[in-house]
């Protein structure tokens, strides 16, 4: 089945983050940014001109971990997500729950989803474990091990809860039981900080 995409919001959020911006965003010295790159402490790749940039979850991920505010600019847009279930009635109901905060991607046949999530480069990608033919859960390690994807939070959404332990080791950021939507929707707002308050 064809993917189907919402239009891009005119908000869209920046993918990237110079050292500069990061280095505002926790109010240091830019050289302080290079150091923690180097020693490992935020995750991050260079240009071929050695230029150092952060995804935006890694920013995120670094942010939290050392309690630092969320800045506004994390906030504004619409993150990319990708929706895959071979349910057309599970991805209408997704599509009404999140469509409001995500830009959305959605894809019947998972074969399909995997192929196209590199290029589509989502902040986050929405699956069930047990589809017709993939086994969810080395998808995940798959996901995890490759470069072009590994940054890509998994999110689980399923009603097979005895693989829940097997997910959550292989990579998933959480894993939700299918039909709780509202959850999911929580979920995704906490991973990419778009909590209210």
């Amino acid at each position: 089945m064809m993917e189907e995409r919402e239009a891009p919001d005119s908000a869209t959020q920046p993918e990237l983050f110079t050292a500069s911006d990061v280095a505002r965003f926790c109010q240091v010295d830019l050289k302080t940014i290079h150091n923690w790159a180097d020693k490992g402490e935020i995750r991050h790749f260079r240009t071929p001109g050695r230029h150092l940039r952060f995804r935006r979850l890694d920013v995120l991920d670094f942010l939290r971990k050392y309690g630092y505010p969320i800045p506004e600019q994390l906030r504004m847009g619409k993150p990319k997500v990708v929706l895959v279930d071979e349910d057309p009635q599970v991805l209408a109901n997704l599509r009404r729950a999140l469509s409001k905060r995500f830009e959305l991607t959605t894809f019947q046949d998972p074969f399909d989803a995997l192929v196209a999530v590199g290029n589509l480069q989502p902040d986050a990608l929405i699956f069930d474990v047990k589809m017709p033919g993939l086994d969810g859960v080395r998808a995940l390690e798959r996901l995890r091990s490759i470069d072009a994807t590994a940054h890509i939070r998994c999110l689980i959404y399923s009603t097979h809860e005895e693989m829940r332990k097997n997910a959550t080791e292989a990579g998933a950021y959480d894993f939700i039981k299918k039909g709780e939507v509202a959850d999911l929707r929580d979920s995704l707002e906490r991973l990419m900080g778009l909590e209210r308050g």
